[in-house]
């Protein structure tokens, strides 16, 4: 892989680990401030919430192979 290449890898990954970062905090602030709309479903959306979290907080902390 070329470094042009990686530069790019690596840029898209920060993107999108941003992006999904953004998105799992919204889903868990509107998930705690719709509790009551939600009923049952609260921890499933809590849950979710929390997976495109952590998948967005690892896409930014990882590094391409080089």
């Amino acid at each position: 892989m070329s470094e042009g290449d990686t530069f790019w890898i690596s840029l898209g990954e920060k993107f999108f680990g941003f992006l999904l970062l953004i998105l799992g905090a919204l889903l868990l602030y509107y998930t705690a401030t719709s509790t009551a709309q939600l009923g049952g479903f609260t921890g499933l959306f809590g849950v979710l919430g929390v997976v495109i979290l952590v998948i967005g907080v690892i896409l930014l902390l990882v590094r391409p192979p080089e």
